[in-house]
């Protein structure tokens, strides 16, 4: 199985600093859909790990959660992808839980329904938490410029050493190169 690992908020759609509260703030990126469908042809197995804190405040609740993917899953289905599973740490910054991107949790969850390692498998990310989760499993990690992704350079300078693309788009061009190879 060629698993690939995709943050949701400043990767697939549009982030927000005030949080994706409805279906109706949920907006793809450019590009992101039809990076998402060109996986799914060439046989990846796509999923999304997201640390969705807004349930924990109070922001919005699960049922409203479920919404919002099910727009994403539609709107990727109808680019033409699939999206083999959404998983999601409802938890606050202090709630103190395993599945809270930067630890470990969501990703193994992810290895462990898919019955597989995740020693390389890239994960996809706009933040240091996305990096640190993906390589405190052994994964691949990427870093996409939308969403966090450029403060996230700039914030790191030279010390980070992960792959670097302009958006999902452009990460998803590379992996489809090198499964050709």
């Amino acid at each position: 199985m060629r698993l690939v690992i995709l943050d949701r908020d400043g990767v697939i759609n549009y982030d927000s600093d005030a949080y994706i509260k409805s279906p109706e703030e949920w907006r793809p990126i450019p590009g992101s859909l039809e990076a998402i469908a060109n996986l799914t042809h060439a046989g990846f197995t796509v999923t999304v790990a997201s640390n969705q804190a807004g349930v924990a405040r109070g922001l919005f609740d699960l049922d409203t959660l479920a919404a919002i993917h099910r727009k994403m899953q539609a709107a990727v289905e109808q680019a033409g992808g699939e999206l083999a599973g959404i998983f999601y740490c409802p938890h606050g910054p202090d709630d103190g839980c395993d599945c809270r991107k930067p630890k470990p949790g969501l990703l193994k969850q992810i290895a462990q329904d898919f019955g597989t390692s995740l020693h390389g498998v890239p994960a996809v990310g706009d933040s240091l938490r996305d990096i640190e989760a993906a390589e405190s499993v052994g994964a691949r990690p990427i870093l996409v410029r939308t969403g966090k992704g450029e403060i996230t350079l700039a914030s790191l300078g030279d010390s980070l050493r992960v792959e670097v693309f302009k958006n999902l788009a452009a990460a998803a061009e590379q992996l489809l190169r090198e499964a050709q190879a």
